[in-house]
C-alpha cells in the first residue's frame, strides 16, 4: 500500500491514517514459514511542526515451533511503528529515517521491515519449557524420564562405589 502524503506535508498538525492488512506468509525463518495470516498494520502519519511522525502497531498471530521440544503453538506477534519520515535525508548517516517516493510512503515496505527485524531468533512454548531428553528423546515438560545421568568416566570408580552403598 503507498500513502500519498502531500496533503499533509506543508501543513502542520495535519494527519493521514491508514489500516490494511500485509499478505507475508512467503517469507521463511530458519526453514518454516510462521506468517500464516494477514498482517494487521494501522496508525497514522503526522506532521508535527513540519517533522512527519510515523506512528502505529503491526500485529498478527504466528504459527511457531518451540526450539526446546518441537511443540507447535501460536503466539501474537505485535510491534511498534515510530519513525521519522521525510523527502530527503539532510545527512547520510541518519538511516532511521524513512524516505519518501516523492510525496508517497511504501506502507509495504515499512510495515515487512518492521516485522521482519523484531521476529525472535528463539522460539519457546513456554518460558520455563524443559525441551526434551538428550537420550530417550522424552518431554521433559510431562514429567522426568526414566534415563540415569551420565557419568563422567574420570568419575566412574567413585560412581561404582556409591552404587554398592545403595544395595
Amino acid at each position: 500500500m503507498r500513502l500519498d502524503l502531500k496533503d499533509i506535508i506543508h501543513k502542520p498538525d495535519a494527519r493521514k491514517t491508514f489500516q490494511f492488512q500485509a499478505d507475508l506468509s512467503g517469507l521463511e525463518f530458519y526453514g518454516r514459514k510462521p506468517i500464516t495470516r494477514p498482517v494487521l498494520a494501522q496508525g497514522s502519519v503526522t506532521n508535527h511542526a513540519g517533522a512527519l511522525v510515523l506512528e502505529g502497531t503491526v500485529s498478527s498471530l504466528l504459527d511457531l515451533v518451540c526450539d526446546r521440544c518441537g511443540k507447535e503453538f501460536s503466539r501474537e506477534k505485535v510491534v511498534r511503528l515510530d519513525s521519522l519520515v521525510a523527502q530527503a535525508l539532510e545527512d547520510e548517516e541518519n538511516d532511521e529515517i524513512i524516505l519518501l517516493d516523492g510525496t508517497e510512503l511504501d506502507l509495504d515496505q515499512v510495515v515487512t521491515e518492521a516485522f521482519v527485524l523484531e521476529m525472535d531468533t528463539k522460539n519457546l512454548c513456554s518460558d520455563d519449557c524443559k525441551g526434551l531428553c538428550a537420550k530417550c528423546g522424552a518431554d521433559l515438560n510431562l514429567g522426568p524420564c526414566g534415563c540415569r545421568p551420565e557419568v563422567d568416566p574420570r568419575l566412574a570408580a567413585l560412581a561404582q562405589l556409591l552404587d554398592g552403598e545403595t544395595e
